[in-house]
């Protein structure tokens, strides 16, 4: 089946592009939805029309959520969580728990959909997209770390920060021993 894309959708196309899609994804899902319609000789004579409408709707998106990639990009969330001794939690970290986090920690409201993740079961690092727009998909990092622990980035800030000192105690030792 072929579709007239209206609006742009995401991983298939932008507005104004005519697609071959899956009978039943084009009936039960595009078409319903109002993302398209049926190729037909009258809608593609449109074509220009949709593509000039989506262009003007595109860049006024793209220009109010940038502000908003550029708050989330390179922020991290850590979230403390039980786990076993092989680093594997409990339960898991959930797609609607990283939304309301970065919601929170942004003061913007993101809804779980936008969240590119499978939920999280291990500790460590994780990259995270959101998808904003087609366009913009900013990337931040949730921190998974054991209840009661320190997250792992603090401490390699507090490592940083006291290396100075231990370096400084080290330099008059080393003058006394060529001295000896």
């Amino acid at each position: 089946m072929k579709v007239l894309l209206i609006k742009d959708v995401y991983k298939l196309g932008h507005a104004g592009d005519i697609k071959k899609v899956a009978d039943g994804y084009g009936r039960n899902y595009l078409i319903p939805q109002g993302y398209a319609v049926m190729a037909t000789a009258s809608a593609v004579k449109q074509v220009d029309q949709i593509k000039k409408k989506a262009d003007l709707v595109r860049s006024q998106l793209n220009s109010e959520m940038g502000s908003l990639a550029e708050k989330v990009n390179g922020v991290i969330i850590p979230f403390a969580s039980k786990a076993g001794e092989t680093g594997k939690l409990y339960g898991s970290i959930t797609p609607q728990m990283i939304a309301d986090a970065i919601s929170q920690k942004v003061g913007a409201e993101i809804d779980r959909r936008q969240i590119e993740v499978q939920p999280i079961r291990n500790l460590g690092e994780h990259k995270v997209h959101v998808r904003l727009t087609v366009d913009i998909v900013p990337v931040f990092t949730v921190l998974v770390h054991r209840e009661g622990e320190k997250p792992v980035i603090e401490e390699t800030v507090e490592k940083t920060e006291e290396a100075p000192e231990p370096a400084a105690e080290q330099e008059p030792a080393a003058e006394v021993s060529p001295e000896a």
